[in-house]
């Protein structure tokens, strides 16, 4: 028993919940609006000389400070900055995804973003290989990049954005 509650309970407390689904407020509803429609957005600064997009969403820029930021999408593409194979994961559902290959990738647009790399080998993974963003629909498994799609605005499902090869 810890905390109170007993093992029992605990164990299935977390085998009913997900891990790997988002929880969408009213800032961060235009990103996953636009991952539902296969489209991917960063915040961008608006503010005069700055202009830099960063990601994760945020209400002001990190470079200059500015809370003149809006949405803009993003090209989908990226390379390869770094990864790691996940080879046990005890978290709902990703113990049913394992082996799978988590990573950071450049964005063109120069942010660094976690992700998935998916459709690829890990042996074939190189450092600065160019990727594709799609999108893994909660219940429909993957759709295609930057336009395809209908998650989160159909049936409550999420479209999460991940990368492969381009």
């Amino acid at each position: 028993m810890q905390g109170g509650v007993p093992r029992a309970e605990r164990s299935a407390a977390r085998s009913a919940a997900r891990f790997d689904l988002p929880e969408v407020d009213a800032f961060t509803r235009p990103y996953w609006d636009a991952a539902a429609e296969g489209r991917l957005l960063l915040r961008r600064c608006r503010a005069e000389g700055c202009g830099a997009a960063h990601h994760y969403p945020r209400e002001f820029c990190p470079y200059c400070w500015s809370e003149d930021v809006g949405w803009a999408q993003a090209t989908g593409r990226a390379t390869l900055y770094t990864w790691s194979v996940v080879h046990r994961n005890d978290l709902p559902p990703f113990g049913d995804r394992v082996p799978y290959i988590a990573a950071v990738v450049d964005l063109v647009e120069g942010p660094r973003m976690m992700t998935e790399i998916t459709d690829c080998p890990e042996p074939e993974l190189r450092i600065g290989m160019p990727l594709a963003v799609h999108f893994r629909r909660e219940g429909e498994g993957e759709c295609e990049g930057q336009g395809a799609g209908d998650g989160e605005g159909a049936g409550g499902r999420v479209a999460v954005p991940v990368f492969r090869p381009a």
